[in-house]
């Protein structure tokens, strides 16, 4: 294997360098080599992508549809993307100057970023929060504001952002919303959601809303902050949760036209352009597909009272989530371990993995999170090896 020159030892840039692995990444992978370990660690649906997605896929591959596409997307899956966010919204997207396919939500939320951002710029993250946003802030040479919801039910309150905007001034070039929410599933209600609204429209700052888990909420109404300041909105999110096609890698961005301009240079400099196969299976699942995402929901929300249950049995404070596919749980008191060296322990002595709070920044230390997209075998399993382990401590 060739070893890198001495001569090349510095040569590298220094934002990538300073940037850490994921910590959940780092973390299930390290877990991983636990003989019979049973993970709740990564978001990913344990279902199968429904049968006429998949169909869709093969039959543009049997069509030759084999040559570099748009490099938006399809039109058919830009049309689609239109049409869906027109239900879900209320804004119309003009599919040729407003929609971008990405290389799923990840691209999305980079290419946004990237573009909108320059050295120096800041942008407001409330936390915890997915863990990705961090260093592609980093990255793009901006300066990442956090606020710290653990004390308001984790959602961001109009108070603390408008605190957070009078102490960085007009530098703040955006804020980054994601609700349902990763790690917490907690939703924003549109109240809630307005009364941030009033703030950001008074400001010249974007809003990246990352809306990835809003098929799957759970008793409540999902309300898009698109809807209320359209003008000020980048959506991200794409098919990869709610219709399990997580490796097919299909996002997308629906902004304004003169945002989505600029975006479109960031995208096509990047990825060229995105899969055929995997658009047109994403062009028929949001076609056709829009109830699929039910049975799935309805199964995890089944998990979700499940698991819940037994957590809050077992003495953990649970954070009631609303939507996605995760459950944050503070650990008990009783329990004198960081989330990291808690989360450690459970997986060597209970072979159980989780996620500690702490890979999503603060507010999320003393908690963990554990993904409810497994199995009811596993999850039954990882709750009676949790009880277990904690009625030894």
């Amino acid at each position: 294997m060739p070893e890198l020159d001495s001569k090349l030892n510095n040569v590298v840039n220094t934002k990538v360098q300073a940037v850490g692995p994921s910590g959940i990444r780092e973390f299930d992978q390290e877990i991983s080599s636990v003989d019979g370990i049973v993970k709740l660690t990564i978001g990913e649906p344990d279902f199968d992508v429904p049968e006429h997605v998949k169909e869709a896929a093969i039959q543009s591959i049997k069509d030759n549809e084999s040559h570099y596409s748009a490099q938006k997307g399809i039109v058919e899956l830009r049309n689609a993307i239109s049409s869906y966010l027109k239900t879900a919204t209320g804004v119309t997207y003009d599919p040729e100057s407003e929609v971008i396919v990405t290389i799923g939500a990840t691209e999305a939320i980079y290419t946004a970023l990237t573009t909108i951002l320059n050295p120096g710029d800041k942008v407001i993250v409330p936390t915890p929060a997915f863990a990705l946003y961090f260093p592609i802030i980093n990255l793009a040479g901006a300066e990442l504001i956090t606020i710290d919801t653990s004390d308001d039910g984790f959602v961001l309150s109009p108070e603390k952002l408008q605190k957070a905007l009078d102490e960085n001034g007009d530098s703040v070039k955006a804020i980054i919303l994601n609700y349902p929410s990763n790690p917490t599933g907690v939703e924003y209600s549109k109240a809630q959601l307005q009364a941030l609204a009033d703030i950001i429209s008074k400001h010249s700052m974007y809003v990246i809303a990352d809306e990835i888990y809003c098929e799957l909420t759970y008793g409540v109404e999902h309300n898009s902050i698109a809807s209320m300041i359209p003008g000020q909105t980048i959506v991200v999110n794409g098919l990869s949760k709610s219709h399990a096609m997580t490796g097919y890698r299909i996002g997308y961005i629906a902004a304004p036209k003169d945002m989505v301009t600029q975006a479109a240079k960031t995208h096509a400099f990047v990825i060229t352009s995105p899969s055929n196969p995997a658009q047109y299976a994403a062009a028929e699942a949001l076609q056709n597909g829009l109830d699929d995402p039910k049975a799935m929901k309805a199964t995890y929300e089944k998990r979700l009272h499940y698991i819940s249950q037994r957590l809050s049995d077992m003495g953990f404070e649970v954070v009631n989530p609303e939507g996605a596919f995760y459950i944050f749980v503070k650990i008990p008191g009783t329990i004198h371990k960081n989330s990291v060296e808690f989360a450690t322990d459970l997986a060597y002595n209970a072979k159980v993995g989780v996620t500690p709070g702490s890979a999503f920044g603060p507010g999320g230390e003393g908690y963990i999170r554990l993904s409810y997209a497994a199995s009811d075998e596993d999850i039954k399993l990882a709750m009676d090896r949790m009880e277990q382990y904690l009625q030894q401590q």
